[in-house]
C-alpha cells in the first residue's frame, strides 16, 4: 500500500507523510545485508543522483574474490535461499548482463570484488530505474551472490547461490 502523496512504500516507512514528506529522506534507501543464518553482511545504499540511482554496496565476512551484485525486484528475504526476492530488478524487462546487447536489467551492476579480509566496496549507477520503482509496493532486495556474474547470460549472469539478501528501506 502507498499512501496518497507519499513515494514511498508502507512497507518500507513506518513514519506518516504530510504534505508529500517524510521523516526519513526520499532520496536514499538502504538495506541491512544477512547472511542465511541472520548475522551481519553489510549494506546496500541506493540514492538519487542526477539522472537515476547509485549504489554502495559494502561487505563483510563475505568469502575473497568476485561476486555477482544485483537489486532484485521483490522486497523479501527469506533464508536460506533468499529466491523470494525474485529475478533481478527489471523494470524495462530488458536481458541480463552489463556485456549483453540486448541488457542490462535496471539492477544489473559490476562484481564486487571483496578482499582477502572477507570486506568489499562498489558504487554503480544503475543504468536505469527510480527510487519509486524501487521502494514501490512490493519492494526491492540486494542479494549478494556466491560467484561471479559472466555479466551476459540472460536471465542471471550464472552468479550461483544467494549467500547474503537486504530489504531496501526509505532512509
Amino acid at each position: 500500500m502507498i499512501r496518497t502523496g507519499c513515494a514511498i512504500a508502507a512497507l518500507a516507512l513506518t513514519a506518516a507523510c504530510s504534505g508529500g514528506a517524510t521523516s526519513s529522506d526520499p532520496a536514499r534507501a538502504t538495506a541491512q545485508l544477512k547472511r542465511a543464518d541472520g548475522s551481519a553482511a553489510g549494506s546496500a545504499v541506493a540514492t538519487v543522483v542526477d539522472g537515476g540511482l547509485s549504489v554502495k554496496v559494502s561487505v563483510t565476512g563475505i568469502s575473497p574474490g568476485p561476486h555477482g551484485v544485483h537489486v532484485h525486484m521483490t522486497g523479501k528475504c527469506d533464508a536460506p535461499g533468499f529466491t523470494t526476492a525474485g529475478g533481478h530488478w527489471n523494470p524495462g524487462a530488458t536481458q541480463h548482463g552489463l556485456e549483453n546487447p540486448q541488457g542490462a536489467h535496471a539492477g544489473d551492476m559490476p562484481n564486487l570484488i571483496v578482499q582477502p579480509d572477507g570486506t568489499g566496496t562498489l558504487t554503480y549507477k544503475l543504468g536505469s530505474g527510480t527510487m519509486d520503482g524501487l521502494l514501490d509496493a512490493d519492494g526491492a532486495a540486494f542479494v549478494v551472490h556466491a560467484g561471479p556474474d559472466d555479466q551476459k547470460t540472460d536471465p542471471s549472469g550464472n552468479s550461483g547461490d544467494r549467500i547474503a539478501c537486504g530489504v531496501f528501506a526509505a532512509g
